[in-house]
């Protein structure tokens, strides 16, 4: 019989965004999803409508000193020997780490979902063997590791944190094809729309360099940003920083949205001059939409960007490299920028639906319990 299932996040918020299909799934095989995750009203109230139980979690999403962080993984051993589930789903940081080890050692079946390998991969400084160590430490009794990318599943199998029979490739967290519908490019400037938390890893202070270069040619183009400020982040984009390139009118900043899909109808293209990503969600959710893409060439968005075909793609930290695609976007005529669009719709049609996300986590989830059972 079905039992208990946690999903735990950073926040409900990334639950009811992003894995509010697979919720629906499992309660369909007969699960009782839990959430485990900080919350705020909003995510609680569409949580509710779902009939899920959220229960709370404090944790710093932000940082990361296992001295401070050795509460939370007493936290999840405290809630996963109350509830009892039958298998523990983990899907940011934190949760796989800390939440993992709890599972571990309560010999709950755990599957984690490395959505993207963060800041201390891309620095590659002291941090990373810290991190290396936890996710070594905390993945080795998890049934399931799934993946994003390749590389970033290279990379586990090859730091020795994963094993490789543990380890399986998603095409990213899915996208819900008819909830990001087709929608015409709209008239008017060529806006250029980078949407994400506002972080130097996602290539924010990039995009402000391009959006410079590009409008001194083209004072027509407009370029947006849209996301919250993350000054917590280690790499994060100041207030004061964005504010100046606001006051100079490279950038508009449109603040932050619970639903992307208005300011995407309203963009030419979608940009993300990323360090590196799991999958983007930001250009899935675009290319569903129709919009053409522009990315840099590194894993988790060339893998959404075909060159010529659906978009541009630039170098990494390169806002020269940047400003040329971005020149060479807005260069097109409106139908060939709208045959982009299209074939950013038929990639994600063919390859990124959200249908093949959810059978994977049942086909897995079903395979831990039934061994366990």
């Amino acid at each position: 019989m079905p039992g208990r299932v946690v999903l735990a996040a950073n926040s409900s918020w990334n639950i009811v965004n992003f894995r509010t299909g697979l919720v629906r799934a499992l309660q369909a095989d007969g699960y009782e999803p839990v959430v485990v995750a900080p919350g705020d009203s909003a995510a609680d109230e569409r949580l509710a409508k779902l009939g899920v139980e959220r229960i709370e979690v404090k944790l710093q999403r932000s940082g990361l000193n296992p001295l401070a962080d050795f509460g939370l993984s007493r936290e999840y051993h405290r809630i996963l020997s109350k509830l009892r589930p039958v298998a523990y789903l983990g899907f940011t940081i934190k949760p796989n780490i800390y939440g993992s080890l709890a599972s571990g050692r309560l010999g709950i079946p755990a599957i984690a979902n490395i959505s993207g390998l963060g800041t201390a991969f891309i620095k590659r400084g002291p941090l990373l063997l810290l991190v290396t160590s936890l996710y070594r430490l905390a993945l080795r009794r998890a049934g399931v590791v799934f993946f994003h990318n390749a590389a970033d599943r290279a990379e586990f199998i090859d730091r020795r944190i994963v094993r490789p029979e543990q380890a399986e490739l998603l095409p990213g967290s899915g996208v819900d094809l008819d909830r990001f519908a087709t929608s015409p490019l709209p008239p008017g400037p060529v806006t250029f729309l980078l949407i994400g938390r506002l972080l130097g890893d996602k290539g924010v202070r990039e995009f402000a360099a391009a959006a410079r270069l590009v409008r001194h040619q083209r004072p027509d183009v407009r370029c947006q940003l849209l996301g919250p400020i993350d000054e917590g982040n280690r790499t994060a984009i100041s207030r004061d920083e964005l504010d100046q390139w606001v006051s100079e009118g490279i950038v508009d900043y449109l603040g932050t949205a619970d639903d992307v899909r208005p300011t995407i109808e309203r963009a030419t293209a979608v940009v993300l001059p990323s360090y590196r990503e799991g999958m983007s969600r930001a250009l899935l959710e675009a290319a569903a939409m129709a919009r053409p893409l522009i990315a840099t060439n590194v894993p988790g968005c060339r893998e959404v960007v075909e060159e010529g075909i659906n978009g541009f793609r630039c170098n990494e930290r390169d806002p020269g490299s940047l400003a040329q695609a971005m020149s060479r976007l807005a260069d097109l005529t409106d139908s060939e920028r709208a045959a982009m669009g299209a074939a950013s719709r038929r990639l994600v049609e063919d390859r990124f639906g959200e249908t093949v996300v959810i059978d994977a986590y049942r086909a897995a989830l079903g395979k831990l319990v039934a061994s366990r059972s």
